[in-house]
C-alpha cells in the first residue's frame, strides 16, 4: 500500500518535470528524493520504538520474575529442599527465554 503512495509521487514528479521544463529538473528531483528520505526516516524511528518497547517489555519481565522469586526461594528451601529451589530457577529460565522470544 506504501508502494502505491511512493509509485503516485513519482508520477506526480515525472509529471510536474515535464509541465516545468529541464530548468525545473533539479528542483523537483531534490523535492521527491527529499520526501523519499523523510519517510525512510519515519519508517527507522518506527522500528526503533517497537525494539525499545520489546527491550522494555523483556527487561520488566525478568526484573519482575527475579523479584517474586526471591521469596519463593526462600519458601522452597525451606519447605521442599534443593528440588524446590531447582524448580524456581527452571522457572526463572523459563520466563527469559519467552519473554525473549515474544
Amino acid at each position: 500500500m506504501a508502494d502505491d503512495g511512493l509509485k503516485e509521487e513519482l508520477q506526480l514528479a515525472i509529471e510536474a518535470r515535464r509541465e516545468l521544463g529541464d530548468e525545473m529538473e533539479p528542483a523537483v528531483i531534490d523535492a521527491f528524493v527529499e520526501r523519499i528520505e523523510q519517510r525512510l526516516g519515519e519508517r527507522a524511528t518506527d522500528a526503533e520504538r517497537a525494539l525499545q518497547r520489546k527491550r522494555n517489555h523483556q527487561k520488566e519481565m525478568v526484573l519482575g520474575s527475579m523479584g517474586i522469586s526471591v521469596p519463593l526461594f526462600a519458601l522452597a528451601a525451606v519447605f521442599t529442599g534443593l528440588p524446590g529451589v531447582i524448580a524456581v530457577c527452571v522457572a526463572l529460565v523459563l520466563i527469559a527465554i519467552v519473554s525473549s522470544r515474544s
